[in-house]
């Protein structure tokens, strides 16, 4: 090969060794930008006046639960909470997102036993990135059979049977409470007001 050739062989080589790192950082930078979404989903988990650029314990504790941080064998809840106090600032609530890292950083060796401390940072990373907290939106309400039957007020008896109307709509008040009726007359007697009308025929 000539020198020519060998320089321009060199000059491919790095090329490619270039594009690769280029790939991998922005693989990496992808894989941040996916941990920090995941962070700000759960910072703002049940509360609406969150800004998302800090999360307290609960959704702390939360986000290590959904995401399968804790397994309760190698991280338990115990050890999220002992590495949350430790994180973040003595006065403080809340973590920011690089007290999170930080507290990732405690948390991954013991998740990922038999990885590097670099390996087992990035398996964690994984275990979180994209996710979002399970709960979100409104809860469905199961439709069943056993459901169905309960709550058919066609098939009410007894006194439950009287709160409700053909509609199966609640009566409210009057339907809870005996309505006392000033006719003189006894509860239910079938021939109210008919004695009237026998006087007057007399």
């Amino acid at each position: 090969m000539t020198e020519l050739g060998a320089t321009e062989a060199e000059a491919h080589t790095v090329q490619e060794g270039a594009g690769r790192h280029r790939i991998a950082k922005m693989a990496e930078s992808t894989d941040v930008d996916e941990l920090l979404n995941a962070f700000k989903r759960f910072a703002v988990h049940g509360d609406t006046k969150a800004s998302g650029k800090e999360m307290n314990g609960k959704n702390w504790a939360k986000l290590c639960k959904d995401c399968k941080v804790i397994d309760g064998k190698n991280i338990t809840s115990t050890d999220v909470d002992i590495v949350f106090t430790k994180v973040k600032a003595k006065s403080s609530r809340v973590i920011t997102y690089e007290e999170f890292q930080k507290a990732l950083e405690e948390l991954a060796p013991k998740k990922f036993k038999g990885q590097s401390k670099e390996e087992a940072l990035q398996s964690i990373y994984k275990l979180i990135e994209g996710k979002e907290p399970t709960n979100i939106g409104v809860t469905k309400v199961a439709k069943t059979r056993a459901v169905d039957r309960l709550t058919d007020t066609s098939k009410y008896t007894g006194s439950h049977k009287e709160r409700f109307d053909e509609s199966g709509k609640g009566k409210g008040k009057s339907g809870r409470e005996e309505v006392v009726e000033n006719t003189g007359y006894v509860a239910a007697y079938k021939n109210a007001g008919t004695y009237d009308e026998k006087t007057k025929a007399k």
